[in-house]
């Protein structure tokens, strides 16, 4: 019988694959890993101190789990962090293109400035009558 070939594209994760990630765990003979051992669990955390994934680290199902839950446990411990902040240094404002310096929002239009949305408030009892003289010499000329 003649063989049957198989149609269409080879498959292109063989070739993406490349050496298949070892696991800290294995290399260092570790079969327990301990809440308290800060070092080794950060090693399994990212510089935003997020754990990171199996494909990545290399671990098995159980390893994962195990460095996990301890990476939980520490956080509640507060020998390792929830989050951390990465922070960048800005450059000068001036240099972010023909923004200006009201950022995505563009240039203010040109016209009145805003009016208030709520009415002045009342006069007080000096200005009343003030107020009452002013707006009379108005109305007479």
């Amino acid at each position: 019988m003649a063989k049957v070939k198989k149609r269409g594209k080879p498959s292109k994760d063989n070739a993406r694959r490349g050496k298949k990630k070892i696991s800290i765990l294995k290399t260092e003979k570790i079969e327990y890993v301990d809440w308290k051992d800060a070092n080794l669990l950060r090693r399994f955390m990212s510089e935003r101190a997020k754990i990171r994934a199996r494909r990545v680290t290399g671990n098995t199902v159980q390893q994962q789990k195990m460095c996990a839950d301890a990476i939980k446990v520490a956080r509640e411990m507060a020998l390792v962090p929830y989050a951390n902040r990465v922070t960048t240094q800005r450059s000068n404002r001036g240099d972010r293109g023909d923004r200006g310096d009201r950022g995505d929002r563009g240039q203010r239009a040109d016209g009145p400035a805003p009016r208030p949305s709520a009415p002045p408030p009342p006069p007080r009892d000096g200005e009343a009558e003030d107020a009452a003289d002013k707006s009379a010499e108005v109305s007479e000329s």
